[in-house]
């Protein structure tokens, strides 16, 4: 096709004739047919002397007595000028002794397709021809950073587990699962993680997390789940946070770290999302108060205490519909929040917590606050942390698996209320 050098735009168009057509018959009822249509200004043979449009390219086939094919004209006018000449075009309806019909099918953007072509070549120009020994300066700074927290590696304990430089001094640790993860969350600044080296997790990591607030932080596949369960029990975690699904730890940029660590939940949510049993509780500090010995089974198959088991199903029916009454409304305001309530003894709210943070919150709170309600599963571990702390009542969502509750404490749950 000749175009002139000025070409904006292409006008692609489609034609159908009853019977059998040339190129120079189209070509001819195409000037003869548009002539004096759109005034001298838009007359075809002036627009072509001018160079304004460039060569009409006709290709055309004739079978079984009827002729299709395509019609291109260039044309280096404007938006509103081409469009005219091309909608000319369709009232065009015999080319030669033949009826015949042309339909515009697209009117093409020569600039766009060159944008196109400029971009996709200026990024393989970008990427494959520049020196890359020449980074940016801003790369400079990345790459220096990123070799210095690198070189940060440090080797825990006899077995030289790889850590990050602050996993000994650190309160919280975050437990992955190999050395090419400590090493990316090295690379954005995250010192104190340590690799347990796939699911046989090294005694020292066990005894460590022991003395530590941890979160395990595993991949988001089968094998971050295993790893997770060997944790439970083997030793004492308190989070859990988990890489997006299909990806590993190592691959993930600092967004997505960050925003996994960030959705990290409590151990004892987890425990019943990846229907975990055996986990080794956290130890209760040590002396107990004496009235936390005092303790009755959950769930009694054969109870030997003088009160026959109607007597006390009928007891038990009546502290929940007393707690039903005391907390319902709370458990219905924080129904799919993840959110706990502190209350006092007049059932006003003290505290607003998240669920993740109820342990800690628990442990710092006051005399003042006598009951628990929650958006979660009541654990052991928090009926051990609420009675240390006088508390009388805990709710949740659900009861999980609770087999010591002390006499000065009652438990319920949502499916109760």
């Amino acid at each position: 096709m000749q175009n002139t050098d000025t070409t904006k735009y292409i006008i692609h168009s489609r034609i159908k004739a009853d019977g059998v057509v040339e190129r120079p018959d189209v070509v001819g009822a195409i000037f003869g047919q548009t002539e004096g249509l759109l005034g001298n200004d838009l007359d075809l043979r002036d627009l072509q002397k001018t160079g304004r449009i460039g060569r009409i390219e006709v290709n055309i086939k004739s079978i079984g007595g009827k002729s299709n094919g395509t019609i291109d004209i260039p044309s280096s006018l404007d938006k509103a000028e081409t469009a005219i000449l091309a909608a000319s075009l369709e009232t065009i309806d015999r080319i030669g002794p033949c009826i015949a019909n042309i339909e515009i099918t697209k009117v093409e953007d020569i600039r766009a397709s060159k944008r196109k072509h400029i971009v996709n070549r200026a990024k393989y120009i970008l990427t494959e021809m520049f020196d890359e020994n020449v980074p940016e300066s801003q790369e400079i700074t990345d790459e220096v950073k990123q070799a210095i927290r690198v070189e940060e590696m440090t080797y825990y304990g006899k077995d030289n587990i790889p850590a990050g430089p602050n996993v000994v001094d650190s309160n919280a640790i975050i437990v992955v699962e190999g050395r090419a993860d400590v090493l990316n969350l090295l690379r954005y600044g995250i010192k104190n993680a340590i690799a347990v080296g796939g699911t046989n997790v090294p005694q020292a990591v066990a005894d460590l997390c022991r003395k530590k607030k941890v979160t395990a932080f595993t991949d988001g596949d089968r094998g971050g789940e295993l790893i997770i369960k060997e944790l439970l029990q083997v030793t004492e975690i308190d989070f859990i946070a988990r890489a997006p699904d299909g990806k590993g730890v190592e691959e993930l940029v600092q967004k997505e770290i960050v925003r996994s660590l960030r959705q990290k939940i409590p151990v004892e949510q987890a425990l019943e999302m990846y229907q975990i049993g055996g986990r080794r509780a956290r130890s209760t500090p040590q002396p107990k108060r004496r009235e936390e010995r005092e303790v009755r089974p959950r769930i009694v198959n054969a109870p030997v205490a003088k009160p026959r088991p109607v007597e006390r199903q009928i007891r038990r029916n009546e502290v929940t519909e007393t707690i039903a009454n005391e907390f319902k409304t709370h458990m219905n305001e924080l129904n799919g929040t993840l959110s706990a309530r502190l209350l006092d003894n007049n059932k006003k709210v003290i505290k607003e917590v998240t669920v993740r943070d109820l342990a800690s919150s628990i442990r710092d709170v006051d005399k003042n606050v006598r009951c628990v309600v929650f958006d979660g599963v009541v654990t052991q571990r928090l009926v051990d942390i609420a009675s240390e702390k006088e508390i009388t009542d805990i709710i949740g969502a659900k009861v999980g698996n609770v087999t010591k509750i002390p006499a000065n404490l009652n438990i319920a749950s949502m499916n109760e209320l």
